[in-house]
């Protein structure tokens, strides 16, 4: 619990960019997969991007060409590079890792808001 803190939600135009950081203990960082999902306002979760042990990077097709996911081992940080933001993009992102199968997440954080206004 409590174990990933994301940060840098906030309000933008559409076609602007926010940089959404997860703070985790080092252990994950370097050894879970971790992933970042959504849950907007009347709609289900939806994962947006994930990355493996080895690097291995895939993104929903719904974000695919706008957001960038990464990793930095020296900072504990995993990060969403979100560009050419949407309206429909409006939704609370929420930082996620697990162990032993990606995408089966056992560790959430808090959320952090994102607004996307036309």
């Amino acid at each position: 619990q409590g174990q990933l803190v994301e940060s840098g939600g906030g309000s933008v135009k559409a076609g602007g960019s926010l940089m959404l950081s997860c703070k985790a203990p080092r252990y994950i960082i370097s050894t879970y997969c971790m992933g970042w999902s959504r849950l907007g306002p009347g709609k289900e979760r939806e994962e947006v991007a994930r990355i493996d042990v080895g690097g291995t990077m895939i993104y929903a097709d719904s974000v695919k060409g706008r957001f960038t996911i990464s990793r930095d081992f020296a900072k504990n940080t995993l990060y969403l590079q979100m560009d050419n933001l949407k309206p429909e993009d409006t939704s609370v992102y929420y930082c996620a890792a697990d162990r032993y199968v990606c995408g089966s997440w056992s560790s959430w954080g808090q959320g952090t808001q994102v607004n996307v206004s036309s």
